[in-house]
């Protein structure tokens, strides 16, 4: 009897060794495996990943977006800035020369660009051409002066 309770306890222990090993590899083999939990982790990782890179870039694109429309603000008031000040020397030179008692009877246009007054049209003589350039010189904000002034025959020089 006693060999037939060792042959016993010989087959329990394979048993008990056998589903102890088994145990062991179907751990291990388990372990290394990922479970959901941690794939969805992955996931979610990624797609926070994803998501900063293009919120970055959607960022830089609004920043980009921002600076030129800034930069076109600037150049339309600086432009706005020009058209008024070339308005007002216009306006200050016109009445300059109807104040002028020399040039006064004189058909002179004025256009002025950049603060550039360029003056065209009839004057009586060359002394009224060099009165109008220094007329419109001598005015607030004007840079240079160009002429096209022409001095106009008299009736009486036929």
């Amino acid at each position: 009897m006693k060999t037939i309770n060792a042959y016993k306890q010989l087959i329990l222990v394979d048993r008990i060794l056998a589903i102890t090993c088994l145990s062991a590899v179907l751990g291990l083999v388990g372990c290394q495996q990922e479970g959901t939990g941690e794939k969805a982790g992955k996931k979610i990782d990624r797609a926070a990943e994803n998501a900063e890179q293009k919120i970055d870039q959607t960022t830089e694109k609004a920043e980009k977006g921002l600076e030129s429309a800034k930069e076109s603000v600037i150049d339309k008031a600086e432009t706005a800035d020009e058209y008024i000040d070339d308005s007002v020397i216009t306006a200050t030179v016109k009445a300059a020369i109807l104040n002028d008692p020399l040039l006064n009877a004189s058909h002179i246009d004025v256009t002025t660009v950049k603060g550039v007054v360029k003056l065209s049209g009839t004057v009586d003589s060359k002394q009224s051409i060099d009165r109008a350039m220094e007329v419109v010189s001598s005015q607030k904000n004007v840079k240079t002066v160009e002429t096209d002034l022409i001095v106009k025959e008299n009736a009486t020089s036929k």
